[in-house]
């Protein structure tokens, strides 16, 4: 992990496989950057079969045939900075997000205080500036104290930097108070995130219901918790004419629900998280509380239709999910474990699993957590273009390894995926022009 503030020259990336998910490249090239921007890329770099016309006085990476593409956005991360530190900061968030090749993430407001003031919108982005890693951009709450009663100045967070608004892992429970949101929104034209599970029917859930809950003695969180709540939104979205966003839907029958409501012209988007298709509830086994999420796991067919929503364009994006815990809240009895799982690190080696499976191509992997997150959110990143920030990741999407939860960079653990073999590493990643992560492997001259 690399620190340095120095002002970057002059870089020549030679011999890459370019990708732009959002333009359609992939090709062989070269990009160069100045400073903090891209200045050209292309295979009109290369000079010959073999040669690489690079001016004098310029630093050369040699890419060794790896990947170079657009840094990743990972659109739902917590932090736990402020009030949460035992957890994560945004420094700790910021070196698992770069070891990533995260180079935007956007932070939700369930922190202490919450993100429901100006005052710690500013805050975030001043300790965000200060570590000089991943960018971090907040979400601001929909309601005080993300309490679901009365709204928050959106309106004055949005000019103060908030980019979209959520009462993050708190569900809107009221129909009243989600209309109201919405329509103050349109107003604004602002984005609502909301975590669609209908409280009551979830009340007490520890798991998905059904043959695994029963032999685990666990009660259950049902689909219909989540389904009642995606078809209430978009009802009072469609009523108000305004963008509604759904976050991590893991049930098939709300993709069906969503597809429907997109096709008649809702404007309606959602998102899901590596759990929701790389693993099914059998990954609780006997207990295990880091698999122990909130939505919860569900159903082998509950995956495969995650999968098949993502496929047809249902699934607009893919985050991390990112919700670190302390060891003390996951070393206790599983109903009494709290939720969550870390992400950061393995975001992009499990959304590869979709490539190596078959699932999607390179191009069609990579875009679910480069331009069409940035895009619902309005970023000036995800995407290989003159002028833009140099915000790039090189990987090669080959290289085998095994997430070890204690290995791990953020400073919680607590990962569902502890032991899985996945595909894919990063090898660096360029915030600025900077490079602020780097692997062994491709060299430098």
């Amino acid at each position: 992990m690399r620190t340095d503030f120095t002002p970057p020259g002059k870089v020549t990336y030679i011999n890459a496989r370019l990708l732009d998910p959002a333009s359609g490249l992939d090709s062989r090239g070269a990009l160069l950057t100045d400073g903090r921007k891209i200045v050209d890329f292309g295979s009109k770099l290369m000079r010959g079969s073999d040669g690489w016309d690079v001016p004098s006085g310029i630093e050369i990476v040699d890419c060794a045939g790896l990947c170079l593409s657009p840094g990743f956005v990972d659109m739902r991360v917590q932090t736990g900075e402020p009030g949460f530190e035992h957890r994560g900061t945004l420094e700790t968030a910021g070196r698992a997000a770069t070891n990533g090749g995260i180079t935007t993430m956007v932070c939700l407001p369930n922190t202490n205080p919450v993100i429901d003031d100006m005052s710690v919108v500013e805050f975030v982005a001043r300790r965000a500036r200060k570590a000089g890693l991943t960018k971090v951009y907040p979400y601001g709450a929909i309601t005080k104290g993300t309490q679901g009663e009365e709204l928050a100045e959106m309106g004055l967070l949005s000019e103060a930097g908030a980019v979209a608004f959520t009462d993050g892992y708190k569900t809107i429970a009221s129909a009243k108070v989600m209309s109201q949101a919405l329509a103050y929104a349109s107003t604004f034209d602002l984005l609502l995130v909301n975590h669609p599970e209908e409280p009551v029917l979830a009340a007490g859930g520890t798991m998905n219901t059904g043959e695994t809950s029963t032999r685990l003695g666990l009660r259950g969180i049902p689909v219909m918790a989540e389904v009642i709540m995606v078809e209430r939104d978009i009802r009072l979205a469609e009523m108000r004419e305004t963008r509604l966003h759904l976050a991590h839907i893991s049930t098939g029958e709300a993709c069906r629900v969503i597809k429907q409501a997109k096709a008649r012209g809702v404007r309606v988007t959602c998102d899901t998280a590596p759990p929701y298709f790389a693993l099914n509830e059998t990954a609780i086994g006997d207990y295990r509380t880091f698999a122990k999420l909130s939505p919860p796991l569900r159903s082998e067919a509950d995956r495969l239709a995650i999968i098949e929503a993502i496929k047809d364009g249902t699934i607009d994006a893919i985050a991390s999910d990112h919700m670190p815990q302390d060891a003390e809240s996951k070393r206790v009895p599983f109903a009494q474990a709290a939720d969550g799982g870390v992400g950061l690190d393995t975001l992009f080696a499990l959304t590869l699993e979709l490539y190596h499976n078959e699932n999607l191509d390179m191009l069609g992997a990579i875009h679910m957590i480069t331009d069409k997150p940035a895009r619902l959110l309005n970023l000036p990143a995800g995407r290989l273009e003159v002028g833009r920030a140099a915000d790039l990741v090189l990987f090669d999407p080959d290289r085998g390894w095994k997430i070890d939860s204690g290995k791990l960079v953020s400073k919680s653990q607590n990962t569902p995926f502890d032991g899985r073999p996945v595909q894919g590493s990063v090898c660096r990643t360029v915030i600025d022009g900077r490079t602020v992560y780097e692997l062994s492997g491709p060299s430098r001259s």
